[in-house]
């Protein structure tokens, strides 16, 4: 069984029950709700198809909700080719359909974005769908634009425009943001993604309003950063503090970024989180042929295969499961390269990486039973833990071992579905430590995930008290 967790995009080509509970029966953990395509009726509707999976499976998949940003994308109603050397007119309103110069007819390019056109100054770059299209603006007048296309191709709807040159002027949370925020608490997701983050401020505002808003005030949604700006990457030690996980979107980061500095770039977040003990996921392109291909490229498995060698937590799909003509082999394929990858020794981490210089009690106590595991040669991790905070910090040693999860809180158990080697069960409260440890032995033979004599290190702390608190470890065999 794998350990690294896969996020799919939930499209057209995987909205129906029967292709969900096939892609979660491949392997995926999270789906991903992209808003900003579909409206809220088409997202509630897959909300509840995913809920009812995860009961007919009696297994936790989390609900991740992305929030589009201050996202500028194509407002044209129909895709077209542009060429070399062209001159494209920029306008944000379709009105202009018609315009010419020098007696020939403009292609115009419409801006889904109000304001836009202000800010931009001639010599700007326009990026259109991940820098695929390229075009340099020549001209500015009246408001509108014209600019040279230097990178050809087919303009289609919807997808997303880059300009570098004014991407630090716009807040991360929008009004519209605000709106899709307010439905998904209602629909009680477990993830909130918010792109285009530039500072941990930003972080925290959102948090702010999710616990005036939220109707689950106990156990909010968890916060993904999602890293795409530079002002992100320049920033990233205070928005690691402030976020609950972290997301690299290569897409527009190697457009904010020379592509030369991504690899490096994953390499040098997925270690911050994985000291930090907070998840992080690899995300964008991984298996983009296999939208129209039923095999991926031997690039992409190496890419793949990297971000497990990275300790990614998660690795997620997008168009090859939201769009793509081959969404479950998509998943299949990804599944397979993470299990042929761990069990290799490359992603195997090293001692003494996680360089804990000032190590608290909890640190402490899931280092020993890191340990212990190890010693005694036990087969499996058991951990109670309320938040999660507690499978975290023991994940992050990335133990040989198998780690099981009880805990009384649904949501966490939904929540812990993006944490890397985790299994989560759910168990009714616990008066006693002996009940808590009781309940989890049953639990584990009930589910058939260890033989008689095989040996678990109890992970644990008072049940009565409400936070998180490690303060016992313990070899138990199993009965």
């Amino acid at each position: 069984m794998k350990r690294t967790k896969i996020i799919a995009t939930i499209g057209p080509a995987s909205e129906k029950e029967r292709e969900l509970a096939k892609l979660v029966k491949e392997g995926v953990n999270v789906v991903r709700l992209n808003f900003s395509h579909g409206d809220f009726e088409w997202h509630k509707k897959v909300i509840e198809r995913v809920k009812s999976i995860a009961g007919r499976l009696k297994m936790p998949i989390g609900i991740m909700a992305d929030l589009q940003g201050p996202r500028m994308r194509v407002g044209n109603k129909r895709e077209f080719a542009v060429k070399k050397e062209e001159t494209v007119l920029i306008t944000e309103l379709f009105s202009d359909l018609g315009k010419k110069k020098n007696g020939n007819k403009l292609k115009i390019l419409a801006v889904d974005f109000p304001g836009v056109n202000k800010l931009v100054r001639a010599g700007d770059e326009i990026l259109i769908e991940d820098g695929l299209i390229k075009m340099k603006v020549a001209a500015k007048r009246r408001g509108r634009l014209e600019a040279v296309v230097i990178n050809g191709g087919i303009i289609k709807p919807k997808k997303g425009i880059n300009i570098p040159s004014i991407s630090s002027k716009f807040k991360a949370l929008t009004s519209q943001d605000k709106e899709v925020l307010d439905f998904v608490l209602g629909q009680d997701v477990d993830f909130v993604a918010m792109s285009f983050v530039r500072t941990a401020k930003e972080i925290r505002q959102l948090k702010n309003l999710i616990r005036k808003k939220s109707v689950n005030g106990g156990h909010p949604p968890q916060i993904i950063a999602k890293i795409e700006r530079k002002e992100a990457v320049k920033n990233f030690n205070e928005i690691l503090k402030a976020t609950d996980a972290v997301m690299v979107a290569r897409g527009d980061l190697g457009i904010e970024m020379p592509q030369a500095e991504l690899p490096v770039l994953q390499k040098e977040i997925a270690a911050k989180c994985l000291r930090a003990g907070k998840p992080v996921i690899v995300a964008t392109q991984m298996l983009d042929s296999m939208i129209h291909n039923p095999r991926p490229t031997r690039a992409e498995i190496s890419d793949v295969s990297n971000a497990v060698i990275d300790h990614a937590d998660a690795v997620m799909l997008s168009g090859e499961t939201a769009s793509g003509k081959y969404p479950a082999e998509a998943v299949t394929v990804m599944r397979k390269i993470i299990e042929k990858t761990e069990q290799s020794p490359f992603d195997d981490l090293r001692h003494g990486f996680l360089e804990d210089k000032r190590s608290s009690v909890s640190a402490a106590v899931a280092q020993s039973a890191h340990e212990l595991q190890k010693d005694s040669g036990a087969k499996a991790i058991v951990i109670a833990s309320l938040s999660g905070f507690t499978a975290r910090m023991i994940a992050r040693h990335r133990p040989e071992s198998k780690i099981y999860v009880m805990t009384n809180n649904e949501k966490t158990s939904n929540q812990l579905t993006l944490v890397w080697g985790v299994e989560s069960f759910i168990l009714p409260d616990c008066k006693t430590l002996d009940e808590l440890i009781v309940k989890s032995m049953a639990t584990i033979k009930k589910n058939k995930l260890l033989r008689k004599g095989d040996k678990v290190i109890i992970v644990t702390g008072r049940p009565h008290i409400k936070r998180e608190h490690m303060s016992l470890v313990k070899v138990e065999e199993v009965r």
